[in-house]
């Protein structure tokens, strides 16, 4: 990401002769582009950019300066976090070994959002899922984002717990822990942190700030970070869906749900390209999920029918999924693309 056209020549001539695809983009970059790319070269006006839009600290990143480099750019270099300065073309070879290897370190952490096609779809009870499946190989991050919807710490019946929700959480300058946040938070099963919105009567939405530094130390910290998302297309809900690497959408299959679910996928598709769809049963008019499918203009990872007995078991004790169920088998599916969608980036980027 530079904008002195001679600096920007040089870093391309750099990856083509390591043959390391590059993706040029204007500051500041998406944070899917910055949290994937395996390396991120800058300029002083790129890294102030990133600064300003409060990009995480991420492993990888390099600040290229035309010449020798003075005391703004090692300025820009701090406040961004590079880890290195390299000034053009005399440190090309530099340049060349960087590109041509992965950086160390966190960040291979994931995000996935859940929501909706419509009110009552079964999108909280998919995200919970997800997270419990989760919970079986790695640590996990549910992040509760619906105010209005009764709380996911309810849902997994650890109401009672002690820890944090979301109207004790303070975050300073749009950065928080992820050590202090699994610390902090309540844990259902084994090792999965559950972030839940409170259920006073003044009850708001999670600002976008404190939503983005949620995902950004999730994702710092190697966890799968699983988001409930409201359908009422707030600015954090806008936070997230931008943010995360896959969104899944559930629609139940009934026809008035399929229309319902149109303009809300219409609205993922404006902050993300990487949206799929998971069919809910009973289909009381015979409705076929890949008709659903086919009518939303959507990739289907999952249909299943209804959980046996899910009513009671939220009822009593919260959710907890068997060796074999439709909500596994959806889960594990969407799991599954996920992983899919988390090949290793391109090397490096530069605009």
């Amino acid at each position: 990401m530079a904008s002195h056209a001679g600096l920007l020549d040089e870093i391309r001539r750099i990856g083509a002769a390591t043959e390391c695809p590059m993706t040029e983009t204007a500051p500041p970059p998406g944070r899917q582009v910055w949290s994937r790319a395996r390396a991120v070269v800058l300029d002083a006006a790129g890294a102030a950019a990133c600064v300003r839009e409060r990009m995480p600290r991420r492993p990888g990143v390099v600040l290229a300066v035309d010449g020798e480099p003075g005391l703004m750019h090692w300025q820009a270099a701090t406040a961004v976090g590079a880890e290195q300065v390299v000034a053009l073309p005399a440190g090309a070879a530099e340049l060349v070994r960087v590109l041509a290897q992965r950086p160390a370190g966190g960040g291979g952490g994931a995000v996935v959002a859940v929501l909706g096609g419509r009110g009552g779809a079964g999108a909280s009870t998919l995200a919970a899922s997800l997270a419990l499946i989760a919970d079986e190989t790695r640590t996990s991050l549910l992040v509760d984002c619906d105010p209005a919807g009764g709380g996911l710490d309810l849902l997994l019946g650890i109401e009672d717990r002690p820890g944090l929700r979301w109207p004790g959480l303070v975050v300073e300058d749009g950065r928080v822990s992820a050590l202090a946040l699994h610390h902090a938070l309540p844990v259902a099963g084994k090792r999965i942190s559950v972030l839940a919105c409170g259920r006073a009567p003044d009850g708001r939405e999670p600002s976008p700030v404190a939503v983005q530094a949620v995902l950004d130390a999730g994702r710092e910290a190697d966890d799968l970070v699983v988001c409930d998302v409201p359908r009422d297309r707030g600015p954090a809900s806008a936070a997230v869906l931008a943010s995360a690497d896959l969104v899944v959408l559930v629609v139940p299959a009934e026809l008035r749900a399929v229309a319902a679910a149109e303009s809300t996928a219409d609205f993922v598709r404006t902050h993300n390209p990487h949206q799929m769809l998971v069919v809910r049963g009973p289909a009381p008019g015979g409705l076929r999920a890949l008709d659903v499918a086919d009518a939303l203009g959507l990739p289907l990872v999952a249909q299943m029918r209804p959980e046996p007995r899910l009513d009671g078991q939220l009822e009593r004790g919260g959710l907890r999924l068997g060796r074999r169920g439709p909500l596994r088998r959806a889960a594990v599916a969407v799991l599954d693309a996920l992983v899919e969608r988390a090949e290793p980036a391109e090397p490096g980027w530069v605009a």
